[in-house]
């Protein structure tokens, strides 16, 4: 009997799915990391979110495993390597949130710009403070992208309309990426530091890409510029993107991601570090949602199990 353990929430017809493929699916949305690495032995096959790191060690117990779906991207959480040595597919599907994340970017953007959150909740108060509330437009502004995979093009697809500068970069790509976006100029990192008035992070989580804006980053950038990271909260060190922010270095932020999504486990440190960043007006931030959408969940799914279909009849 072939078994699929699903670790995480996903929507209905992934589960109908590898049901109809011959498997039967375990559903425990619900189950700990150390139950997990437990009755993994039994399992030919493995779906995550991010709960649940894929280790060498990990990989190891699962003896049966023959594939691991992740739902979603950040693939930093899985060793591919070891896993291709012991024959384990592995897969994702970035292509299924991409739109959300690009979408909740440039939400996120405009509601800073506009000053949207101050102004509701003082409307919801009784207080009308039209001036004060005075916001800025992002039309003539330049907009840096740094990550032009899938979710970095699809936010420079929701930025053609806007009457803005659009700045590209891709350390891994070769030239010609944004070819059929004439209004997207591929440069260089440094280039992006120095002209943009906007910068958003589209980056996988690497030993490259850890703490990428760091104090030196902001240093190299156009001061008072707007920050944008929905890709992974450990791109950023928080302490530097904080202690610019209280001096002006760093003009705003929009932040859904954070080096510590567990506020239960913060440290002292991190207590104070976190507050300060909440006092910060000039912010907007999310409980790491970006992409999580109603059509999300569907498309997710989706597009992990065409994956699985494929590497199954492989």
């Amino acid at each position: 009997m072939k078994r699929v353990l699903i670790t995480d929430d996903c929507h209905p017809i992934l589960t109908e799915g590898l049901t109809k493929l011959g498997f039967v699916c375990d559903f425990f949305p619900d189950i700990t990391p150390g139950e997990t690495r437990r009755i993994i032995p039994d399992y030919e096959g493995l779906i995550i979110n991010s709960k649940i790191i894929v280790d060498r060690a990990f990989l190891d117990t699962a003896r049966l495993l023959r594939f691991v779906g992740r739902l979603g991207s950040g693939m930093e959480i899985v060793d591919r390597v070891y896993a291709a040595a012991r024959g384990v597919a592995v897969v994702s599907s970035p292509e299924g949130n991409r739109n959300a994340v690009a979408e909740q970017a440039l939400g996120m953007l405009l509601a800073l710009a506009n000053n949207l959150l101050r102004a509701d909740r003082e409307v919801r108060r009784d207080e009308w403070r039209r001036e004060d509330r005075r916001g800025w437009e992002l039309r003539g502004k330049t907009l840096g992208i740094i990550g032009f995979g899938h979710t970095g093009s699809q936010f420079a697809r929701k930025l053609a309309g806007m009457e803005m500068t659009v700045l590209a970069y891709d350390k891994y790509k070769p030239g010609g990426y944004a070819a059929d976006m004439p209004w997207v100029e591929e440069t260089t990192a440094g280039e992006i530091q120095q002209r943009s008035d906007i910068i958003s992070l589209h980056l996988p989580l690497t030993p490259e890409t850890k703490h990428l804006v760091d104090e030196a980053f902001i240093a190299g950038c156009k001061p008072g510029f707007v920050l944008i990271n929905t890709a992974r909260g450990n791109c950023i060190k928080t302490e530097d993107v904080v202690a610019a922010l209280e001096d002006g270095r760093i003009g705003g932020a929009c932040l859904d991601v954070f080096e510590n999504e567990k506020p239960e486990t913060y440290s002292g440190t991190e207590e104070q570090l976190y507050e300060r960043l909440h006092r910060i007006e000039n912010v907007v931030l999310t409980p790491h949602i970006a992409g999580w959408t109603q059509e999300s969940k569907r498309l997710l799914a989706e597009v992990l199990l065409d994956k699985i279909k494929t590497v199954l009849t492989e």
